[in-house]
């Protein structure tokens, strides 16, 4: 098994500390529109769960509310022309093809689309547009849990390159567009790169919660007709090391849907490692990079989605019944996230 690469520190002025947002596994696919500075995610993992956005105080965000006035004018709009509003919103970000209309809904059926007929990668709009001005600007700081562990930061090019080549891997152990890949890693960069490297393939996500039992994680993974698992060997929660990969075992017995289980090194902590079902993410990511990477670049084409197309699967706790897997689509999900992120 080959050792984990570390990210490449690099050095930056700090920006202001000026926005604090809730820490989301998916707050990576917010990654927002015509946005002029530096954008930059930390993820705490010390006593809190918290995401701090810093930014200088000249950038600006599309539809952005300034004052109370524009919320009662915006707001206005969005309920007397929510079509026109929605439609306005959406149109900062990169679509392939326009959509034909920008809601149709029933209640009765029920039935809702937003942006129908559009034609969209999430990843896009997530990394790809932000290169040509962003290549070397930090898009995740990732601070672990032990003080003493380096900050890692990723800039928007790492970021397009490992996400490039998780989506190769994925490939490779045989995902592909519509299959059901289910993560459960701990707080670390290479959860966003499994999250996005899904979307780039138009493979469907569901992230499950670090600390639910194995047999919690086998009714998820019933549920949502999953085929792929990516995990870690263990993650820090607190001061506890969190043996992931043997719950992920547990959750598997007698299983017989899982194709591949793909392992990230976290913990170091010993494994088992079945044989033709569980890989090393190390091995797999050099191997793709070989595939991905030509001449010092990276690519990896997006799969083009339909803003209706299925982006992820969560699931609810559960403490109150069985869990229910609540299916977010592509383009309603980023315009709403990017909209309501920065407001």
């Amino acid at each position: 098994m080959s050792v984990p690469r570390e990210e490449e520190k690099i050095t930056f002025p700090i920006p202001l500390v000026s926005e604090v947002a809730m820490c989301n596994y998916c707050i990576l696919l917010n990654r927002l529109p015509g946005i002029n500075g530096i954008n930059i995610l930390i993820w705490r993992r010390r006593k809190t769960n918290t995401c701090i956005l810093q930014k200088n105080e000249a950038m600006t965000y599309p539809f952005k509310i300034n004052s109370l006035e524009q919320y009662h004018v915006d707001y206005k709009k969005s309920v007397e022309q929510p079509e026109e509003f929605w439609g306005d919103v959406a149109s900062g970000f990169y679509w392939r093809k326009k959509w034909d209309k920008v809601l149709n809904w029933n209640f009765t059926e029920p039935k809702i689309e937003w942006f129908k007929n559009g034609k969209l990668n999430i990843t896009e709009n997530c990394i790809d547009r932000h290169l040509e001005t962003m290549a070397d600007k930090p898009a995740i700081i990732w601070e672990p849990n032990n003080p003493e562990e380096r900050t890692r930061i990723v800039t928007y090019a790492r970021l397009h390159k490992r996400v490039c080549q998780f989506a190769q891997v994925l490939i490779n152990n045989g995902v592909k567009k519509g299959d059901r890949v289910c993560i459960y890693m701990g707080m670390v960069p290479e959860l966003a790169y499994a999250v996005l490297g899904c979307a780039r393939i138009g493979a469907i996500h569901s992230v499950i919660f670090g600390g639910f039992s194995a047999q919690s994680i086998a009714d998820r993974l019933y549920d949502a007709q999953a085929e792929f698992i990516v995990t870690c060997d263990g993650a820090y929660r607190g001061g506890k090391d969190i043996p992931l990969k043997s719950i992920i075992d547990d959750a598997l017995i007698g299983n017989r849907t899982i194709k591949k289980v793909i392992v990230y090194t976290r913990t170091r902590t010993p494994v088992s490692m079945i044989k033709g079902r569980d890989v090393w993410w190390e091995d797999e990511m050099e191997h793709a990079l070989e595939q991905v990477e030509k001449e010092g670049k990276t690519s990896f084409p997006a799969e083009e989605m339909d803003a209706e197309d299925p982006l992820f699967i969560l699931y609810t706790s559960g403490s109150t019944g069985k869990p229910k897997g609540v299916v977010h689509t592509i383009g309603g999900y980023m315009v709403w996230t990017g909209y309501t992120f920065v407001n």
